[in-house]
């Protein structure tokens, strides 16, 4: 797991659209599936026609439905192993998140998708 872009701030629909153009479009294949949740940038103009010219379909999780959302399993780690670290410094905090960003198996985040009814395969 990579982490291509770290903001000091909330994601907003620019920031976003630049992660799905610069670091999403060229991973996928013509067919993917891109599941998003309904985060109000996940939505911003372009978004979905990026994703479709790519040739792959974009679809939304129902609203409020973290147990359908296999990134709340994700941050539900991320965030235990920040407690355990206890950093104090902002820097310190960036610093413990590349490292457990690396804690992160494939195996592991299909077991996510899994667990949230998804087949990932």
């Amino acid at each position: 797991m990579t982490a291509p872009m770290v903001l000091d701030g909330a994601m907003n629909g620019v920031a976003f659209q630049a992660y799905v153009e610069q670091v999403l479009i060229p991973t996928l294949v013509p067919g993917d599936i891109v599941i998003m949740d309904n985060l109000p940038a996940h939505k911003a103009e372009g978004v979905r026609l990026a994703i479709e010219g790519a040739g792959c379909r974009l679809l939304y999780l129902p609203p409020y439905s973290p147990d359908f959302n296999p990134i709340e399993k994700a941050f539900a780690k991320l965030k235990a192993v920040l407690r355990a670290k206890a950093e104090r410094t902002v820097e310190g905090l960036w610093n413990t998140v590349g490292q457990i960003v690396t804690l992160f198996e494939p195996q592991e985040c299909a077991n996510y998708f899994k667990s949230c009814g998804y087949d990932p395969e």
